[in-house]
């Protein structure tokens, strides 16, 4: 139960300050897109050394979709995680619309029911968006899955591998879908912005996972076989 409540925390953490960047420096500039991808990527490298030791700090259902599929852990706990993950997101898309209604600050783009959510005009409609998303979740967790291995990974370094890496995939992405690679991270805002947020919502959940697929299926044909 703690590594799920660990997940739990740590999608909040990621939601709350990501999404958050991203509505209050606006995403209409260059230094809201540099500022919201590092926002991004610090978060997941700070929560990687707080509760990496707990639960592998996925805070993402593609990273465990990957991992499950990869044997690395059992599908009762990708379960698990998933529902912390989920719960995590959530609240902290209900915690940023709190913070909008209390304060009259505006939201990403200048929509103030935006909250940090993604969208599919940019990219030329849901299929440009999915194939966006499946090709950048697919590099995104390609990483995390080299970096974590236990025989060919980076061992303790590979939280830091891991933000930075998502930087550079949100610098490339944000102005086309504001950069999913996470359900969790599109479920919560979504929910609470409504609109087209909720229904272009499936591209975010269905493209990340395809892309945490075939990360598992790549990084399993490239690792050596035992002899």
């Amino acid at each position: 139960m703690k590594k799920y409540i660990a997940e739990c925390v740590g999608t909040f953490v990621l939601t709350f300050l990501g999404c958050g960047t991203a509505m209050f420096l606006g995403c209409g500039e260059p230094a809201g897109v540099v500022g919201t991808a590092i926002a991004f990527g610090l978060a997941v490298v700070a929560m990687a050394y707080t509760i990496g030791e707990i639960s592998g700090c996925h805070i993402n259902p593609a990273i465990t979709f990957a991992v499950a599929l990869s044997g690395r852990m059992s599908w009762k706990d990708a379960c698990g995680y998933w529902v912390g993950q989920v719960i995590g997101g959530i609240l902290a898309g209900a915690l940023l619309l709190l913070v909008v209604k209390a304060t009259g600050a505006p939201g990403a783009m200048g929509n103030p029911a935006g909250l940090g959510a993604n969208g599919v005009a940019n990219a030329g409609g849901a299929g440009g968006a999915f194939i966006v998303e499946v090709i950048a979740t697919f590099l995104f967790v390609l990483v995390v899955l080299g970096t974590t291995d236990s025989k060919y990974g980076a061992g303790k370094p590979a939280g830091l591998a891991i933000g930075l890496s998502l930087i550079l995939i949100h610098l490339v992405c944000i102005n086309l879908t504001g950069t999913s690679v996470n359900p969790a991270r599109s479920i919560g805002p979504a929910l609470f912005a409504g609109g087209d947020a909720l229904k272009d919502l499936w591209v975010f959940i269905c493209a990340p996972l395809v892309g945490g697929a075939l990360s598992a299926l790549v990084w399993k044909g490239m690792v050596p076989k035992e002899k």
